[in-house]
């Protein structure tokens, strides 16, 4: 619906999420107020003040003020959803746990809690706690049936090939991503571009639609632009909504055949070794190779390896060879394609599309 895509709108969060039609987005990312509750400006030792998050938007009378504010955000949020939607809110100690209660209560599916760790946070100035050296993420699924999108192979790929973990290291917002006027921060949570790529890059694809309640200075939407995502940003406050604005309008979305991800094994459909045999893409007798050709292996009719005294599964009989105690046999042997050895694992794709 054009009417909730690739735009940021100035106005009341809640009184426009009421507005958007059910099961219109693939995707929520909320930065709401973390209710600091910050009584007295901060300073520090040398008695010059501390920037801190000390904005109107961010003060509740008491925490049932906040805890009904969260709650009725949250509910609209669940309504507008996709079936297989997901949600990733961030917050501080003042008010992560409160939201997680919320969420819960209402029905979601709790997936991850996600650490951001800053690897330059502001320092503790007075030395008396820890310095508070990072944000939590919720990350949960619309309901516990949804059928949510992670790019498990993307973000793995992404991480070197190691599958990536739930804390996070990333440097806060600073240099020239950080929107500034007269010298002067005009936001003071503004949330780096890099922590938003990996989050989008994470849980939806191109196309998907994402929403930002509280979209600040626009990080969501210049971020789910250049990755090819439509997005529907609300902002209440006139600056913020002017900075946003402008920011997006000045981004370049990434040339569209860049934009695709790897496909998720777990997501294609599972294909035994023996069928391959019995659709005769592969007849028994074949041999098979690793990919040095040090060893082989020939097929057998009921889809077993037989390589000298062993016999076993695909998998059994690379694992055998390795002595491990498991290996994944479709990358491990090989199949001969005129001079070329190709991994077994391509021969999959030809039965792949008779079974979508």
């Amino acid at each position: 619906m054009t009417k909730f895509s690739n735009k940021i709108v100035l106005g009341n969060s809640l009184d426009i999420l009421k507005k958007i039609p059910d099961k219109t987005f693939d995707l929520v990312f909320a930065d709401p107020p973390y209710n600091m509750q910050i009584g007295k400006k901060l300073k520090r030792p040398d008695n010059s003040r501390v920037n801190g998050v000390n904005d109107d938007w961010d003060k509740f009378s008491d925490f049932n003020h906040y805890d009904e504010f969260s709650k009725a955000w949250i509910k609209e949020c669940k309504r507008i959803l996709k079936d297989n939607g997901s949600i990733w809110v961030i917050g501080t100690y003042h008010n992560i746990f409160r939201i997680g209660y919320h969420i819960q209560n209402l029905g979601y599916w709790l997936l991850n809690d996600v650490i951001w760790r800053k690897n330059n946070p502001m320092p503790n100035f007075k030395g008396t706690r820890f310095t508070n050296a990072h944000e939590t993420l919720i990350w949960a699924s619309k309901n516990k049936n949804s059928k949510y999108t992670f790019n498990y192979q993307s973000l793995k790929c992404f991480n070197d090939d190691l599958q990536m973990r739930s804390d996070w290291t990333l440097p806060i917002c600073s240099g020239k991503e950080r929107l500034k006027e007269n010298g002067k921060k005009i936001h003071s949570t503004q949330k780096p571009e890099a922590l938003l790529h990996r989050i989008i890059l994470a849980s939806t694809n191109k196309g998907d639609a994402i929403l930002d309640p509280f979209i600040g200075t626009g990080t969501s939407a210049v971020v789910a632009k250049k990755l090819g995502r439509k997005y529907f940003g609300i902002e209440k406050d006139r600056k913020y909504f002017d900075a946003a604005n402008k920011r997006v309008s000045n981004t370049k979305i990434i040339e569209d055949n860049y934009l695709d991800t790897l496909q998720n094994n777990k997501s294609k459909p599972r294909i035994p070794f023996g069928s391959l045999i019995e659709m005769g893409i592969i007849k028994p007798g074949t041999i098979l190779f690793d990919q040095k050709k040090k060893f082989n292996a020939k097929i057998m009719i009921d889809g077993s390896l037989k390589h000298e005294k062993t016999e076993g599964s695909i998998h059994k009989v690379a694992a055998k060879i390795l002595g491990t105690e498991s290996c994944n046999g479709w990358t491990y042997w090989h199949y001969k394609s005129g001079n070329i050895l190709k991994p077994i694992d391509k021969l999959r794709d030809k039965l792949r599309p008779s079974i979508y």
